[in-house]
């Protein structure tokens, strides 16, 4: 709720050091990260393997209870000037949109989606919008943009495992 909060406050259009994007662009992009921790697609994963991961007490469904709230703290940034802040904040849109309340808006979103995949070169991002599209029936263009072997690589984009050191 604080970052929700902070993200129409005068410094979050401060640029970042050493990169030409505002902090506002981070701030989003850290909601749309914790956005899709708490997705449907993940909560799902989660709920096989830890059985009431999502039971009304945990902070997940705190947080899942708290999407309309954030959509109307993300949505006025969704045609900013700041290509990194639009970008970030169609992303986190995209994700809070799966709470039935906010189905409204899915037919305007899905016209953001759409210039994600068209002028995107953020192969997560284009992700997220090419699954959405699918997900709402929105006939996504073309293959999905990145293969869900190599999402599942971990952090070493050479293919190696989780466990295995970077050298």
């Amino acid at each position: 709720m604080y970052v929700a909060g902070i993200l129409t406050h005068p410094a979050a259009m401060t640029r970042r050091p050493y990169r030409d994007s505002p902090i506002r662009a981070t701030l989003l992009g850290w909601l749309a990260s914790t956005l899709h921790d708490a997705s449907d697609e993940i909560v799902a994963r989660s709920e096989e393997y830890f059985p009431g991961f999502l039971t009304r007490s945990t902070t997940v469904a705190a947080f899942r209870d708290l999407r309309p709230m954030l959509y109307r703290a993300v949505a006025p940034f969704l045609h900013d000037s700041h290509e990194d802040v639009r970008e970030a904040a169609v992303i986190a849109a995209l994700l809070l949109a799966e709470h039935p309340a906010l189905a409204g808006h899915r037919a305007h979103l899905a016209v953001h989606a759409r210039r994600i995949l068209d002028t995107s070169s953020n192969d997560p991002n284009r992700r997220v919008a090419w699954r959405t599209l699918e997900a709402w029936g929105r006939n996504p263009p073309g293959p999905e943009p990145l293969s869900e072997e190599a999402e599942n690589r971990g952090p070493h984009s050479d293919g190696r495992g989780d466990l295995e050191p970077p050298f």
